[in-house]
């Protein structure tokens, strides 16, 4: 997607790079350049590759913006099937605990 002289991207994440942070290669006009995913980065978060983007005629160019979407694999084997459930058994978190609050907030 192109915004001005902005360039977006969706930035496909495993998991387990989102949660634990991970270097991934970005394609910009001028080829490939390494993005540090810093650990525990939430889907749709916005990262930066400044002067990435088009250029402009009398200034430097724009920027890239990865915009981070976390892909949910489909457990293949038994091991990965094992690993989600040893994680759903441990984890205490619940993506949807927000959903009552705002129940309780309704008039």
């Amino acid at each position: 997607r192109v915004s001005g002289h902005d360039l977006y991207l969706d930035l496909p994440l495993a998991p387990w790079e989102a949660v634990l942070g991970a270097s991934i290669d970005v394609p910009t006009l001028a080829g490939a350049v390494r993005l540090k995913v810093p650990p525990n980065t939430p889907a749709g978060q916005k990262l930066r590759l400044s002067g990435r983007g088009l250029p402009r005629p009398h200034g430097k160019e724009g920027d890239l913006f990865a915009i981070t979407q976390i892909v949910v694999p489909a457990a293949t084997t038994d091991a990965e099937r094992g690993l989600y459930e040893q994680l759903a058994k441990d984890s205490t978190f619940n993506p949807r605990a927000h959903l009552q609050q705002e129940m309780n907030n309704a008039p």
